[in-house]
Protein backbone atom coordinates (compact mmCIF):
# COMPACT_ATOMS: atom_id res chain seq x y z
CA UNK A 1 0.00 0.00 0.00
CA UNK A 2 1.16 3.56 -0.66
CA UNK A 3 -0.59 6.27 1.37
CA UNK A 4 0.59 9.74 0.38
CA UNK A 5 0.96 12.18 3.26
CA UNK A 6 0.99 15.93 2.87
CA UNK A 7 3.61 18.22 4.37
CA UNK A 8 3.52 18.27 8.15
CA UNK A 9 5.56 19.36 11.15
CA UNK A 10 7.99 17.05 12.92
CA UNK A 11 6.47 14.84 15.62
CA UNK A 12 4.22 11.78 15.85
CA UNK A 13 2.90 10.59 12.51
CA UNK A 14 -0.90 10.23 12.72
CA UNK A 15 -2.69 8.51 9.89
CA UNK A 16 -4.56 10.77 7.51
CA UNK A 17 -8.37 10.93 7.47
CA UNK A 18 -8.33 8.98 4.21
CA UNK A 19 -6.26 6.27 5.82
CA UNK A 20 -8.57 6.11 8.83
CA UNK A 21 -11.66 5.84 6.61
CA UNK A 22 -10.04 3.10 4.55
CA UNK A 23 -8.95 1.30 7.69
CA UNK A 24 -12.43 1.47 9.22
CA UNK A 25 -14.04 0.23 6.02
CA UNK A 26 -11.49 -2.54 5.71
CA UNK A 27 -12.09 -3.59 9.30
CA UNK A 28 -15.80 -3.77 8.72
CA UNK A 29 -15.28 -5.84 5.57
CA UNK A 30 -12.88 -8.11 7.39
CA UNK A 31 -15.37 -8.56 10.20
CA UNK A 32 -18.02 -9.47 7.65
CA UNK A 33 -15.61 -11.91 6.04
CA UNK A 34 -14.82 -13.46 9.37
CA UNK A 35 -18.53 -13.76 10.19
CA UNK A 36 -19.42 -15.08 6.75
CA UNK A 37 -16.94 -17.90 7.05
CA UNK A 38 -18.75 -19.09 10.20
CA UNK A 39 -21.07 -22.01 9.52
CA UNK A 40 -24.00 -20.24 11.23
CA UNK A 41 -23.83 -17.05 9.18
CA UNK A 42 -24.52 -16.92 5.44
CA UNK A 43 -25.95 -13.41 4.95
CA UNK A 44 -22.86 -12.12 3.10
CA UNK A 45 -21.14 -13.57 0.07
CA UNK A 46 -17.62 -14.55 1.23
CA UNK A 47 -16.24 -14.64 -2.33
CA UNK A 48 -17.41 -11.09 -2.94
CA UNK A 49 -15.88 -9.93 0.33
CA UNK A 50 -12.59 -11.62 -0.53
CA UNK A 51 -12.52 -9.87 -3.90
CA UNK A 52 -13.12 -6.51 -2.26
CA UNK A 53 -10.42 -7.04 0.37
CA UNK A 54 -7.97 -8.31 -2.24
CA UNK A 55 -8.30 -5.00 -4.06
CA UNK A 56 -8.05 -2.87 -0.91
CA UNK A 57 -4.89 -0.73 -0.61
CA UNK A 58 -4.85 -1.40 3.15
CA UNK A 59 -2.94 -4.34 4.57
CA UNK A 60 -5.49 -6.69 6.19
CA UNK A 61 -5.11 -10.08 7.89
CA UNK A 62 -7.35 -12.29 10.08
CA UNK A 63 -6.36 -14.53 13.00
CA UNK A 64 -8.71 -16.98 14.75
CA UNK A 65 -9.18 -17.51 18.49
CA UNK A 66 -5.99 -19.57 18.64
CA UNK A 67 -4.17 -16.73 16.91
CA UNK A 68 -3.62 -18.71 13.74
CA UNK A 69 -3.36 -16.77 10.49
CA UNK A 70 -6.47 -17.41 8.41
CA UNK A 71 -6.42 -14.72 5.74
CA UNK A 72 -3.99 -12.15 4.23
CA UNK A 73 -4.78 -9.75 1.45
CA UNK A 74 -2.08 -8.86 -1.16
CA UNK A 75 -1.49 -5.40 0.34
CA UNK A 76 -0.59 -7.00 3.68
CA UNK A 77 2.14 -9.21 2.20
CA UNK A 78 3.43 -6.31 0.09
CA UNK A 79 3.72 -3.83 2.92
CA UNK A 80 5.19 -6.29 5.44
CA UNK A 81 7.40 -8.20 3.05
CA UNK A 82 6.05 -11.50 4.41
CA UNK A 83 5.03 -14.55 2.40
CA UNK A 84 1.61 -16.15 2.62
CA UNK A 85 3.17 -19.59 2.94
CA UNK A 86 5.10 -18.44 6.01
CA UNK A 87 1.92 -17.32 7.82
CA UNK A 88 -1.25 -19.16 6.86
CA UNK A 89 -2.13 -21.86 9.34
CA UNK A 90 0.68 -20.90 11.72
CA UNK A 91 0.27 -19.16 15.07
CA UNK A 92 1.38 -15.57 15.49
CA UNK A 93 4.06 -16.48 18.03
CA UNK A 94 5.86 -18.66 15.46
CA UNK A 95 6.00 -15.91 12.84
CA UNK A 96 7.41 -12.43 12.39
CA UNK A 97 4.60 -11.07 14.59
CA UNK A 98 5.81 -13.03 17.62
CA UNK A 99 6.52 -9.77 19.42
CA UNK A 100 2.84 -8.82 19.18
CA UNK A 101 1.52 -12.07 20.69
CA UNK A 102 0.90 -10.56 24.13
CA UNK A 103 -1.03 -7.66 22.56
CA UNK A 104 -3.09 -10.05 20.45
CA UNK A 105 -4.04 -12.08 23.52
CA UNK A 106 -5.18 -8.93 25.33
CA UNK A 107 -7.39 -8.03 22.36
CA UNK A 108 -8.96 -11.48 22.55
CA UNK A 109 -9.41 -11.16 26.31
CA UNK A 110 -11.00 -7.71 26.62
CA UNK A 111 -12.25 -6.99 23.11
CA UNK A 112 -10.51 -3.60 22.88
CA UNK A 113 -8.48 -2.25 19.99
CA UNK A 114 -4.73 -2.05 20.36
CA UNK A 115 -2.19 -0.22 18.25
CA UNK A 116 1.58 -0.77 17.93
CA UNK A 117 4.51 0.48 15.88
CA UNK A 118 6.90 -2.25 14.79
CA UNK A 119 10.03 -1.47 16.73
CA UNK A 120 13.53 -0.22 15.85
CA UNK A 121 16.02 -1.54 13.34
CA UNK A 122 15.89 -5.30 13.23
CA UNK A 123 19.03 -5.89 11.21
CA UNK A 124 19.57 -6.92 7.62
CA UNK A 125 17.06 -9.46 6.40
CA UNK A 126 14.44 -8.78 9.09
CA UNK A 127 11.06 -10.04 7.75
CA UNK A 128 9.05 -7.06 9.00
CA UNK A 129 10.41 -3.57 8.31
CA UNK A 130 10.43 -1.16 11.26
CA UNK A 131 8.10 1.81 11.48
CA UNK A 132 4.83 0.04 10.57
CA UNK A 133 1.78 1.33 12.49
CA UNK A 134 -0.38 -1.73 13.05
CA UNK A 135 -3.86 -1.88 14.65
CA UNK A 136 -5.27 -5.04 16.20
CA UNK A 137 -9.09 -5.03 16.30
CA UNK A 138 -11.29 -7.75 17.78
CA UNK A 139 -13.29 -9.88 15.36
CA UNK A 140 -16.77 -10.29 16.87
CA UNK A 141 -19.51 -12.76 16.07
CA UNK A 142 -22.64 -13.65 18.02
CA UNK A 143 -21.60 -11.41 20.88
CA UNK A 144 -18.16 -12.83 21.46
CA UNK A 145 -14.64 -12.25 20.18
CA UNK A 146 -13.72 -14.98 17.71
CA UNK A 147 -10.43 -13.63 16.38
CA UNK A 148 -8.35 -10.57 15.62
CA UNK A 149 -8.27 -8.31 12.58
CA UNK A 150 -4.75 -6.97 11.80
CA UNK A 151 -4.64 -3.67 9.92
CA UNK A 152 -1.48 -1.97 8.64
CA UNK A 153 -2.24 1.75 8.84
CA UNK A 154 0.99 3.51 7.80
CA UNK A 155 3.01 3.44 4.61
CA UNK A 156 6.36 1.84 5.49
CA UNK A 157 8.07 3.44 2.51
CA UNK A 158 10.02 6.12 4.44
CA UNK A 159 11.10 3.67 7.13
CA UNK A 160 12.13 1.09 4.59
CA UNK A 161 14.05 3.69 2.60
CA UNK A 162 15.79 4.83 5.76
CA UNK A 163 16.73 1.27 6.60
CA UNK A 164 18.00 0.79 3.05
CA UNK A 165 20.17 3.88 3.36
CA UNK A 166 21.54 2.69 6.69
CA UNK A 167 22.36 -0.70 5.21
CA UNK A 168 24.08 0.94 2.24
CA UNK A 169 26.16 3.11 4.57
CA UNK A 170 27.11 0.09 6.67
CA UNK A 171 28.06 -1.90 3.57
CA UNK A 172 30.12 1.01 2.26
CA UNK A 173 32.08 1.37 5.50
CA UNK A 174 32.66 -2.37 5.73
CA UNK A 175 33.88 -2.53 2.15
CA UNK A 176 36.20 0.46 2.47
CA UNK A 177 37.63 -0.75 5.78
CA UNK A 178 38.48 -4.09 4.20
CA UNK A 179 39.92 -2.36 1.12
CA UNK A 180 42.14 -0.13 3.27
CA UNK A 181 43.70 -3.23 4.82
CA UNK A 182 44.21 -5.19 1.61
CA UNK A 183 44.91 -2.60 -1.10
CA UNK A 184 47.98 -0.37 -1.14
CA UNK A 185 50.14 -2.36 1.25
CA UNK A 186 53.21 -1.33 -0.79
CA UNK A 187 54.22 1.64 -2.89
CA UNK A 188 54.56 -0.49 -6.03
CA UNK A 189 51.97 0.23 -8.73
CA UNK A 190 51.68 -3.30 -10.12
CA UNK A 191 51.43 -4.81 -6.63
CA UNK A 192 48.69 -2.32 -5.69
CA UNK A 193 46.74 -3.14 -8.86
CA UNK A 194 47.11 -6.88 -8.23
CA UNK A 195 45.76 -6.35 -4.71
CA UNK A 196 42.76 -4.49 -6.14
CA UNK A 197 41.98 -7.30 -8.57
CA UNK A 198 42.35 -9.91 -5.81
CA UNK A 199 40.01 -7.91 -3.58
CA UNK A 200 37.35 -7.79 -6.32
CA UNK A 201 37.43 -11.48 -7.30
CA UNK A 202 35.59 -13.55 -6.25
CA UNK A 203 33.86 -11.44 -3.59
CA UNK A 204 32.54 -8.72 -5.90
CA UNK A 205 32.88 -10.01 -9.45
CA UNK A 206 33.77 -13.03 -11.54
CA UNK A 207 36.38 -11.10 -13.53
CA UNK A 208 38.52 -8.04 -12.86
CA UNK A 209 41.07 -6.18 -14.94
CA UNK A 210 43.04 -3.14 -13.85
CA UNK A 211 44.54 -0.80 -16.45
CA UNK A 212 46.62 2.26 -15.63
CA UNK A 213 47.65 5.22 -17.75
CA UNK A 214 51.38 5.47 -18.40
CA UNK A 215 53.02 8.08 -16.21
CA UNK A 216 53.76 10.26 -19.23
CA UNK A 217 50.18 10.12 -20.54
CA UNK A 218 47.95 13.16 -20.55
CA UNK A 219 44.57 12.97 -18.75
CA UNK A 220 41.78 11.70 -20.98
CA UNK A 221 39.79 14.42 -22.77
CA UNK A 222 36.00 14.35 -23.08
CA UNK A 223 35.04 12.87 -26.43
CA UNK A 224 38.25 10.88 -26.72
CA UNK A 225 39.60 7.85 -24.98
CA UNK A 226 39.41 5.19 -27.66
CA UNK A 227 42.98 5.78 -28.80
CA UNK A 228 44.50 6.07 -25.35
CA UNK A 229 47.11 3.43 -24.59
CA UNK A 230 46.95 1.92 -21.11
CA UNK A 231 49.16 -0.51 -19.23
CA UNK A 232 47.43 -3.74 -18.19
CA UNK A 233 48.54 -4.06 -14.58
CA UNK A 234 46.40 -6.92 -13.24
CA UNK A 235 43.91 -9.59 -14.31
CA UNK A 236 41.98 -11.97 -12.08
CA UNK A 237 39.04 -14.32 -12.62
CA UNK A 238 37.13 -17.11 -10.94
CA UNK A 239 38.06 -20.64 -12.09
CA UNK A 240 35.02 -20.88 -14.37
CA UNK A 241 36.27 -17.89 -16.38
CA UNK A 242 40.02 -18.42 -16.05
CA UNK A 243 40.17 -20.51 -19.21
CA UNK A 244 38.93 -17.57 -21.27
CA UNK A 245 41.59 -15.16 -20.02
CA UNK A 246 43.73 -15.93 -23.07
CA UNK A 247 41.38 -13.61 -24.97
CA UNK A 248 42.50 -10.68 -22.84
CA UNK A 249 45.71 -8.68 -22.67
CA UNK A 250 48.05 -9.97 -19.99
CA UNK A 251 49.67 -7.95 -17.21
CA UNK A 252 52.56 -5.99 -18.63
CA UNK A 253 50.99 -5.54 -22.06
CA UNK A 254 49.45 -2.43 -23.54
CA UNK A 255 45.72 -2.18 -24.19
CA UNK A 256 43.50 0.23 -26.11
CA UNK A 257 39.75 0.29 -25.51
CA UNK A 258 37.88 0.44 -28.80
CA UNK A 259 35.66 3.33 -29.80
CA UNK A 260 32.23 2.98 -28.21
CA UNK A 261 33.33 0.39 -25.67
CA UNK A 262 32.45 0.75 -22.02
CA UNK A 263 36.13 1.29 -21.23
CA UNK A 264 36.53 4.09 -23.78
CA UNK A 265 33.39 5.83 -22.52
CA UNK A 266 34.46 5.57 -18.90
CA UNK A 267 37.97 6.79 -19.66
CA UNK A 268 36.81 9.74 -21.76
CA UNK A 269 34.06 10.91 -19.44
CA UNK A 270 35.53 9.89 -16.11
CA UNK A 271 32.24 8.19 -15.24
CA UNK A 272 31.12 4.69 -14.27
CA UNK A 273 29.56 2.65 -17.07
CA UNK A 274 27.13 -0.18 -16.21
CA UNK A 275 26.11 -2.17 -19.26
CA UNK A 276 25.72 -5.49 -20.96
CA UNK A 277 28.83 -6.37 -22.97
CA UNK A 278 28.74 -5.45 -26.63
CA UNK A 279 30.90 -6.50 -29.60
CA UNK A 280 33.26 -3.58 -28.96
CA UNK A 281 33.96 -4.65 -25.36
CA UNK A 282 36.96 -6.90 -24.77
CA UNK A 283 35.73 -9.42 -22.20
CA UNK A 284 35.61 -13.23 -22.02
CA UNK A 285 32.71 -15.13 -23.51
CA UNK A 286 29.99 -15.72 -20.95
CA UNK A 287 30.23 -12.26 -19.39
CA UNK A 288 26.69 -10.89 -19.11
CA UNK A 289 27.13 -7.83 -16.91
CA UNK A 290 29.93 -5.28 -17.17
CA UNK A 291 30.84 -2.46 -14.81
CA UNK A 292 33.71 -0.13 -15.74
CA UNK A 293 34.85 2.27 -13.04
CA UNK A 294 37.30 5.13 -13.58
CA UNK A 295 40.21 5.16 -11.19
CA UNK A 296 40.29 8.88 -10.44
CA UNK A 297 42.46 10.57 -7.84
CA UNK A 298 43.31 14.19 -7.16
CA UNK A 299 41.17 15.43 -10.02
CA UNK A 300 42.35 13.21 -12.87
CA UNK A 301 41.86 9.65 -14.14
CA UNK A 302 44.81 7.31 -13.58
CA UNK A 303 43.25 4.12 -14.93
CA UNK A 304 40.24 1.84 -15.19
CA UNK A 305 38.82 -0.97 -13.08
CA UNK A 306 36.69 -3.33 -15.19
CA UNK A 307 34.46 -5.84 -13.41
CA UNK A 308 32.46 -8.58 -15.10
CA UNK A 309 29.88 -11.12 -13.99
CA UNK A 310 28.70 -14.26 -15.71
CA UNK A 311 25.22 -15.74 -15.76
CA UNK A 312 26.15 -17.63 -12.58
CA UNK A 313 26.03 -14.33 -10.67
CA UNK A 314 23.37 -11.60 -10.50
CA UNK A 315 23.89 -8.62 -12.78
CA UNK A 316 25.38 -5.47 -11.29
CA UNK A 317 22.84 -2.99 -9.93
CA UNK A 318 23.01 0.77 -9.80
CA UNK A 319 23.37 0.59 -6.02
CA UNK A 320 26.36 -1.73 -6.42
CA UNK A 321 27.84 0.60 -9.02
CA UNK A 322 27.72 3.46 -6.53
CA UNK A 323 29.23 1.32 -3.77
CA UNK A 324 32.01 -0.02 -5.99
CA UNK A 325 32.65 3.51 -7.19
CA UNK A 326 33.73 4.33 -3.63
CA UNK A 327 36.05 1.32 -3.73
CA UNK A 328 37.53 2.50 -7.03
CA UNK A 329 38.16 5.96 -5.60
CA UNK A 330 39.96 4.48 -2.59
CA UNK A 331 42.05 2.21 -4.80
CA UNK A 332 42.83 5.05 -7.22
CA UNK A 333 44.35 7.07 -4.40
CA UNK A 334 46.62 4.15 -3.48
CA UNK A 335 47.65 3.79 -7.14
CA UNK A 336 48.32 7.51 -7.46
CA UNK A 337 50.43 7.46 -4.30
CA UNK A 338 52.43 4.57 -5.74
CA UNK A 339 52.80 6.46 -9.03
CA UNK A 340 54.08 9.57 -7.27
CA UNK A 341 56.45 7.50 -5.20
CA UNK A 342 57.78 5.78 -8.31
CA UNK A 343 58.21 9.14 -10.02
CA UNK A 344 60.04 10.56 -7.00
CA UNK A 345 62.20 7.45 -6.80
CA UNK A 346 63.04 7.76 -10.49
CA UNK A 347 64.11 11.37 -10.08
CA UNK A 348 66.23 10.50 -7.06
CA UNK A 349 67.77 7.53 -8.87
CA UNK A 350 68.62 9.62 -11.91
CA UNK A 351 70.13 12.26 -9.64
CA UNK A 352 72.09 9.59 -7.78
CA UNK A 353 73.50 8.17 -10.99
CA UNK A 354 74.34 11.64 -12.28
CA UNK A 355 76.09 12.58 -9.06
CA UNK A 356 77.89 9.23 -8.92
CA UNK A 357 79.36 9.66 -12.37
CA UNK A 358 82.88 8.42 -12.80
CA UNK A 359 84.99 9.77 -9.89
CA UNK A 360 88.22 11.65 -10.43
CA UNK A 361 90.97 9.79 -12.29
CA UNK A 362 93.50 8.08 -10.00
CA UNK A 363 97.21 7.92 -10.63
CA UNK A 364 98.55 5.33 -13.01
CA UNK A 365 99.84 3.35 -10.03
CA UNK A 366 96.32 2.47 -8.80
CA UNK A 367 93.47 0.47 -10.38
CA UNK A 368 89.90 1.26 -9.35
CA UNK A 369 86.42 -0.24 -9.86
CA UNK A 370 83.05 1.06 -8.68
CA UNK A 371 79.53 -0.32 -8.36
CA UNK A 372 76.24 1.17 -7.22
CA UNK A 373 73.01 -0.82 -6.71
CA UNK A 374 69.81 1.04 -5.72
CA UNK A 375 67.50 -0.52 -3.18
CA UNK A 376 64.26 -2.28 -3.99
CA UNK A 377 60.78 -0.83 -3.59
CA UNK A 378 60.92 -1.08 0.22
CA UNK A 379 62.61 2.34 0.31
CA UNK A 380 63.65 5.04 -2.13
CA UNK A 381 67.16 5.66 -3.31
CA UNK A 382 69.53 6.57 -0.51
CA UNK A 383 72.54 8.80 -0.01
CA UNK A 384 75.33 6.28 -0.63
CA UNK A 385 78.35 7.85 -2.34
CA UNK A 386 81.97 7.33 -3.24
CA UNK A 387 84.73 9.58 -4.53
CA UNK A 388 88.40 9.55 -5.52
CA UNK A 389 90.68 12.58 -5.50
CA UNK A 390 94.06 12.59 -7.22
CA UNK A 391 96.77 14.14 -5.01
CA UNK A 392 100.43 15.05 -5.56
CA UNK A 393 103.29 12.53 -5.30
CA UNK A 394 101.31 9.62 -6.71
CA UNK A 395 98.76 9.56 -3.91
CA UNK A 396 94.99 9.03 -4.28
CA UNK A 397 92.32 9.78 -1.66
CA UNK A 398 89.50 7.22 -1.62
CA UNK A 399 86.16 8.05 0.06
CA UNK A 400 83.06 5.99 0.81
CA UNK A 401 80.06 7.63 2.53
CA UNK A 402 76.42 7.10 3.42
CA UNK A 403 74.05 9.97 4.14
CA UNK A 404 71.35 9.04 6.63
CA UNK A 405 67.84 8.81 5.19
CA UNK A 406 66.50 8.32 1.68
CA UNK A 407 65.07 10.25 -1.21
CA UNK A 408 65.98 13.32 -3.19
CA UNK A 409 67.04 15.23 -0.07
CA UNK A 410 69.55 12.54 0.89
CA UNK A 411 70.94 12.52 -2.66
CA UNK A 412 71.33 16.31 -2.60
CA UNK A 413 73.13 16.17 0.76
CA UNK A 414 75.37 13.47 -0.67
CA UNK A 415 76.35 15.86 -3.47
CA UNK A 416 77.20 18.53 -0.91
CA UNK A 417 79.45 16.10 0.97
CA UNK A 418 81.29 15.17 -2.21
CA UNK A 419 81.81 18.81 -3.19
CA UNK A 420 83.11 19.72 0.27
CA UNK A 421 85.42 16.69 0.25
CA UNK A 422 86.99 17.75 -3.06
CA UNK A 423 87.63 21.25 -1.73
CA UNK A 424 89.22 20.02 1.50
CA UNK A 425 91.25 17.31 -0.22
CA UNK A 426 92.94 20.05 -2.29
CA UNK A 427 94.43 21.39 0.96
CA UNK A 428 96.46 18.14 1.18
CA UNK A 429 95.41 17.41 4.77
CA UNK A 430 95.72 13.94 6.36
CA UNK A 431 92.50 11.90 6.36
CA UNK A 432 91.56 12.49 10.00
CA UNK A 433 91.91 16.29 9.61
CA UNK A 434 89.80 16.19 6.42
CA UNK A 435 87.05 14.48 8.43
CA UNK A 436 87.35 17.10 11.15
CA UNK A 437 86.97 19.93 8.63
CA UNK A 438 84.05 18.16 6.91
CA UNK A 439 82.32 17.80 10.26
CA UNK A 440 82.76 21.50 10.99
CA UNK A 441 81.45 22.56 7.58
CA UNK A 442 78.39 20.26 7.58
CA UNK A 443 77.41 20.86 11.22
CA UNK A 444 76.89 24.58 10.54
CA UNK A 445 74.01 23.66 8.19
CA UNK A 446 71.02 22.81 10.37
CA UNK A 447 69.18 21.15 7.48
CA UNK A 448 72.05 18.84 6.49
CA UNK A 449 71.75 15.17 7.34
CA UNK A 450 74.55 13.35 9.20
CA UNK A 451 76.61 10.89 7.23
CA UNK A 452 79.12 8.16 7.86
CA UNK A 453 82.37 8.33 5.91
CA UNK A 454 85.56 6.31 5.46
CA UNK A 455 88.68 7.97 4.01
CA UNK A 456 91.67 6.02 2.75
CA UNK A 457 94.82 7.66 1.47
CA UNK A 458 96.52 5.26 -0.94
CA UNK A 459 100.27 5.93 -1.19
CA UNK A 460 101.90 3.19 -3.29
CA UNK A 461 105.17 5.16 -3.42
CA UNK A 462 105.58 4.85 0.37
CA UNK A 463 103.82 1.50 0.53
CA UNK A 464 101.05 2.38 2.96
CA UNK A 465 97.33 2.90 3.41
CA UNK A 466 96.24 5.67 5.81
CA UNK A 467 92.69 5.23 7.08
CA UNK A 468 90.22 7.30 9.15
CA UNK A 469 86.54 6.66 9.85
CA UNK A 470 83.51 8.75 10.80
CA UNK A 471 81.18 6.00 11.99
CA UNK A 472 81.62 3.88 8.85
CA UNK A 473 82.03 0.10 8.58
CA UNK A 474 85.61 -1.23 8.32
CA UNK A 475 87.11 -1.90 4.88
CA UNK A 476 88.06 -5.39 3.74
CA UNK A 477 91.59 -6.22 2.62
CA UNK A 478 92.03 -9.03 0.11
CA UNK A 479 95.56 -10.42 -0.06
CA UNK A 480 96.72 -13.37 -2.19
CA UNK A 481 96.83 -16.67 -0.29
CA UNK A 482 95.38 -15.10 2.86
CA UNK A 483 91.82 -14.89 4.31
CA UNK A 484 89.84 -11.71 3.77
CA UNK A 485 90.72 -9.29 6.57
CA UNK A 486 88.52 -6.56 8.05
CA UNK A 487 90.84 -3.72 9.01
CA UNK A 488 90.52 -2.12 12.40
CA UNK A 489 90.08 1.65 11.97
CA UNK A 490 89.55 4.08 14.88
CA UNK A 491 85.96 5.22 14.55
CA UNK A 492 84.72 8.73 15.29
CA UNK A 493 81.15 10.09 15.26
CA UNK A 494 79.26 10.59 11.97
CA UNK A 495 79.87 13.79 10.05
CA UNK A 496 77.55 16.70 10.73
CA UNK A 497 77.30 16.14 14.48
CA UNK A 498 79.96 18.75 15.32
CA UNK A 499 81.57 16.40 17.85
CA UNK A 500 84.87 15.82 16.05
CA UNK A 501 87.44 13.48 17.62
CA UNK A 502 88.71 11.62 14.53
CA UNK A 503 91.87 9.51 14.46
CA UNK A 504 93.75 7.67 11.75
CA UNK A 505 95.79 4.51 11.37
CA UNK A 506 98.21 3.17 8.75
CA UNK A 507 98.64 -0.26 7.19
CA UNK A 508 101.38 -1.55 4.87
CA UNK A 509 100.38 -1.40 1.22
CA UNK A 510 101.64 -4.61 -0.42
CA UNK A 511 101.58 -5.08 -4.21
CA UNK A 512 98.71 -7.37 -5.23
CA UNK A 513 96.49 -6.36 -2.31
CA UNK A 514 92.94 -5.13 -2.94
CA UNK A 515 91.12 -2.79 -0.58
CA UNK A 516 87.32 -3.00 -0.63
CA UNK A 517 85.18 -0.10 0.64
CA UNK A 518 81.40 -0.58 0.90
CA UNK A 519 78.22 0.79 2.46
CA UNK A 520 76.05 -1.00 5.01
CA UNK A 521 73.51 -2.17 2.44
CA UNK A 522 76.00 -4.88 1.42
CA UNK A 523 76.18 -6.62 4.79
CA UNK A 524 73.45 -5.44 7.18
CA UNK A 525 70.28 -7.53 7.49
CA UNK A 526 67.14 -6.81 9.47
CA UNK A 527 67.20 -8.53 12.86
CA UNK A 528 70.86 -9.61 12.55
CA UNK A 529 73.72 -8.40 14.73
CA UNK A 530 76.24 -6.33 12.75
CA UNK A 531 79.12 -8.50 13.97
CA UNK A 532 77.52 -11.55 12.37
CA UNK A 533 77.06 -9.57 9.17
CA UNK A 534 80.73 -8.58 9.07
CA UNK A 535 81.83 -12.14 9.82
CA UNK A 536 79.95 -13.26 6.72
CA UNK A 537 82.02 -10.82 4.65
CA UNK A 538 85.30 -11.89 6.28
CA UNK A 539 84.52 -15.54 5.53
CA UNK A 540 84.44 -14.96 1.77
CA UNK A 541 87.20 -16.34 -0.43
CA UNK A 542 87.49 -13.51 -2.92
CA UNK A 543 89.61 -13.48 -6.08
CA UNK A 544 92.85 -11.61 -5.45
CA UNK A 545 93.88 -11.50 -9.10
CA UNK A 546 92.14 -10.70 -12.34
CA UNK A 547 89.81 -7.80 -13.09
CA UNK A 548 88.51 -5.77 -10.17
CA UNK A 549 85.04 -5.94 -11.70
CA UNK A 550 85.18 -9.72 -11.29
CA UNK A 551 85.92 -9.24 -7.60
CA UNK A 552 82.93 -6.88 -7.22
CA UNK A 553 80.71 -9.40 -9.01
CA UNK A 554 81.84 -12.12 -6.61
CA UNK A 555 81.13 -9.93 -3.57
CA UNK A 556 77.65 -8.98 -4.79
CA UNK A 557 76.83 -12.55 -5.78
CA UNK A 558 77.71 -13.76 -2.29
CA UNK A 559 76.31 -10.95 -0.17
CA UNK A 560 73.80 -8.78 -2.02
CA UNK A 561 70.16 -9.41 -0.96
CA UNK A 562 67.67 -10.77 -3.50
CA UNK A 563 66.34 -8.43 -6.17
CA UNK A 564 63.73 -5.79 -5.40
CA UNK A 565 61.59 -5.49 -3.43
CA UNK A 566 63.60 -7.53 -0.91
CA UNK A 567 66.59 -5.17 -0.92
CA UNK A 568 66.18 -2.64 1.89
CA UNK A 569 69.11 -0.29 1.29
CA UNK A 570 71.43 0.93 -1.43
CA UNK A 571 74.79 -0.68 -1.99
CA UNK A 572 77.94 1.20 -3.05
CA UNK A 573 81.29 -0.55 -3.61
CA UNK A 574 84.78 0.72 -4.40
CA UNK A 575 87.75 -1.58 -4.98
CA UNK A 576 91.35 -0.28 -5.22
CA UNK A 577 94.50 -2.24 -6.08
CA UNK A 578 98.05 -0.90 -6.55
CA UNK A 579 99.57 -1.69 -9.91
CA UNK A 580 102.77 -3.66 -10.10
CA UNK A 581 105.48 -1.94 -12.17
Amino acid sequence: MHFRHGNRAEGPRPTTPDARSLAATAAALAASLGASTDSDHRDDDPDLLRDVLAAAPVGIALLDERLRWQYLNPAFTTVTGLCRADLLGRTAETTAFAGATATLRRVLADGHDREQVTGGPQGAGAPVPPGLRVRYRPLRHAGRTTGVIVLVLDDPGPAREQLRELEQARARLTLLDAAAEQIGTTLDIDTTCAELAAFAVPGLADLATVDVLPSEAQPARPGGGSGQRLHRAAVRAVPAVAGALAELARPGESVRHRQGSAGARSLAGGVSVLTEPGPEDACPAGTVSLLVLPLAARGHVVGLLTLGRTSASPAFTSDEAALLGDLAARAALAIENARRYTHSQGIALELQHALLSEPGNPHQNLSLAFRYLPSGSASVVGGDWYETVRLPFGRTLLAMGDVMGHGVEAAVDMSNYRSALRDLAGMDLPPHRILRQLDNVISTNDSARPATCLLVLADPGRGRWTLSSAGHLPPALVTPDRPTELLHVPTGPPLGTGLGGYEQTTRPLIPGQTLLLYTDGLVERRGEDIDASLERLAALRLPSTGELDDLLDAVLHALAPPPAPAAEDDIALLAARPKVR
